[in-house]
């Protein structure tokens, strides 16, 4: 018999509750501690106690250094991580979109595609380099560690289109051909809208794994560093809370980006079941549970054709 306490509750719950309590602790307690002193006044210094509240060693940041270069690591890591991005989309929807026919060494390609994820980043990275050395291209941010970076964002995009288009009815393909939408037509206005929460995703995943890559980034990113080499290399110069009002920095931008996506996604999703109730045959998935936008344009070409 299992022993309950006055409220009823098991001690199994406050057991449950105090071990998520901890582990909360565990994974945000550092990054809490760094938060809280790159607050520290002009005198403080990288421990606790706090020497003062200001908004100081945040300044410091962008006034001349003596070593580190945050503004330009910052901006190169931002657009490393769009061109990631961008490619990552691109890619994993071609590969979701070829995956959903049957060819030869299907599964074979599927496991060389996701092998990268077992293998570590350094010997990737050197991997990549070396390649690109071997092809006489210099190493730098926008080519080898671009190709090093892929080879760590790819295999997610792809495992999360393969999830989307597992679920991906294709109704809504047959029901915008029967309205005379050609092939990119029915990809443009129809496939492509639906699957939009999982690319949302792909390009959370491709950014934030960019923004933060370290080992597969170290060896191929030639002299100019991204972000993290950047705070790396001042881990050793620095000794001030400069460096947490970095740190500081670099997560609110993370958590950006991550709550802008989440955001695009709750707004698409309302946006669906709201159209979902004002069109009650879209739950049969007939030809009337086509996009408003969709089937007004495939309809017009198909007049015109």
């Amino acid at each position: 018999m299992v022993t309950r306490s006055s409220n009823g509750r098991p001690w199994t719950f406050y057991a449950l509750a105090a071990f998520f309590t901890l582990f909360v602790l565990f994974l945000y307690g550092p990054m809490s501690a760094i938060f809280i002193l790159s607050f520290q006044g002009p005198n403080g210094g990288l421990t606790f106690p706090m020497n003062g509240v200001s908004l100081h060693w945040f300044g410091a940041l962008f006034a001349q250094q003596r070593s580190g270069d945050f503004v330009g690591s910052f901006s190169r890591s931002i657009a490393l991580a769009i061109l990631v991005l961008a490619m990552t989309v691109v890619i994993s929807i071609m590969a979701g979109l070829a995956f959903r026919y049957r060819f030869a060494c299907a599964t074979a390609v599927f496991y060389m595609a996701i092998a990268s994820l077992i293998m570590p980043g350094l010997l990737l990275g050197l991997g990549v380099g070396l390649m690109f050395q071997f092809a006489g291209i210099r190493p730098a941010w926008f080519s080898s560690a671009l190709g090093a970076q892929l080879t760590w964002t790819l295999p997610f995009g792809l495992l999360i289109m393969f999830a989307v288009f597992s679920r991906f009815n294709r109704v809504y393909e047959e029901a915008a051909r029967d309205l005379g939408a050609r092939q990119w037509q029915t990809l443009w206005h129809v496939v492509l809208p639906i699957l939009l929460p999982g690319i949302i995703g792909v390009a959370l995943f491709g950014f934030t794994l960019s923004y933060d890559e370290f080992p597969r980034t170290v060896i191929p990113i030639g002299s100019r560093n991204t972000l993290p080499l950047e705070i790396w290399a001042m881990t050793t110069d620095v000794t001030s809370p400069a460096l947490y009002a970095l740190g500081t920095l670099t997560t609110a931008v993370s958590f950006v980006v991550i709550a802008a996506a989440l955001t695009s996604i709750a707004l698409i999703q309302r946006r669906r079941a709201r159209r979902q109730r004002g069109h009650p045959d879209a739950r049969r998935g007939g030809a009337e549970a086509l996009p408003r936008t969709a089937g007004v344009r495939v309809g017009a070409d198909a007049g015109d054709a």
